[in-house]
């Protein structure tokens, strides 16, 4: 799947943390350091594969831990609609 961000979300860094806030769903979202880190990594475009492999350089996890916190974390932010996840284009 494709992890494209999507609506009004505005975040803001605090120490390593990141606040997030959607006046159009009125919502407001804290992202730990993790939490954080992944949302910088999708600020392109990207797949929890690639997410993981990045994580895994950067934190003390284990790859299975993290594929299954990673993905966790993803339908969070799509149940809140942050992101969107998409098919991958077939080319």
């Amino acid at each position: 799947m494709i992890i494209r961000k999507q609506g009004d979300w505005l975040a803001a860094r605090v120490g390593d943390e990141i606040l997030m806030m959607s006046a159009e769903q009125g919502l407001y979202l804290g992202l730990n350091a993790v939490g954080a880190r992944i949302w910088d990594l999708i600020e392109t475009p990207s797949t929890a594969d690639t997410v993981c492999a990045r994580l895994l350089t950067e934190f003390a996890v284990e790859p299975d831990l993290c594929r299954v916190e990673v993905d966790a974390f993803l339908v969070q932010l799509a149940r809140h609609r942050a992101i969107v996840l998409e098919p991958p284009t077939r080319g």
